[in-house]
């Protein structure tokens, strides 16, 4: 089993964020997860693992020298496509936009049936409280079925998280709409 793990290229503010990401490295080390990750060696992505990073950026995050295995791609686009192919579930940890995009993008391809594999938060200090209390928010305005809203795994321990991942059933796909509603 893979693990994608998305994550800020910073370590931000708190150092509970920097451990969290090394104790979660650990956690899928002792269970013989592989990593995949986006490749830097700054920030949350270098205090976890293994890689993908897109060629321009190798300017900009120092590419991690100690992978196993590091892929060079030409865009973004095709960081997450391999990403996404080389992994079995999707871990994010505290980050900033591309952190929420790369995330968000993965539980919007499992909505649309494009893959089934799990998505979830740790929730490292409450980091992704209000965030999914947003979510919440968008079930009850009536643009996001509970069911999809329940695709999306959050999780404050890591061991619990990675449990829920290995026990993950993804939902049958309900329609969004009818024709008749469009």
């Amino acid at each position: 089993m893979r693990i994608c793990v998305f994550c800020g290229s910073s370590p931000g503010h708190d150092s509970q964020y920097v451990n969290a990401a090394r104790a979660l490295g650990t956690l899928l080390t002792d269970r013989n997860i592989g990593l995949v990750y986006g490749g830097a060696s700054v920030g949350l992505m270098g205090a976890v693992a293994d890689a993908v990073m897109p060629q321009g950026l190798v300017g900009f995050e120092v590419a991690h020298k100690k992978l196993g295995d590091l892929r060079i791609v030409g865009s973004m686009h095709e960081r997450k496509a391999l990403m996404a192919e080389l992994s079995d579930a999707f871990i994010a940890l505290p980050g900033g936009i591309g952190t929420l995009e790369e995330t968000f993008e993965m539980l919007t391809w499992a909505q649309l049936g494009f893959q089934s594999k799990p998505v979830a938060l740790l929730d490292i200090g409450g980091f992704f409280e209000k965030l999914s209390g947003f979510l919440d928010h968008v079930v009850d305005e009536g643009f996001l079925r509970p069911e999809h809203r329940g695709m999306l795994l959050r999780e404050t321990d890591p061991k619990a998280l990675l449990d829920r991942i290995a026990a993950y059933q993804a939902p049958a796909l309900v329609k969004w709409m009818n024709r008749d509603q469009t």
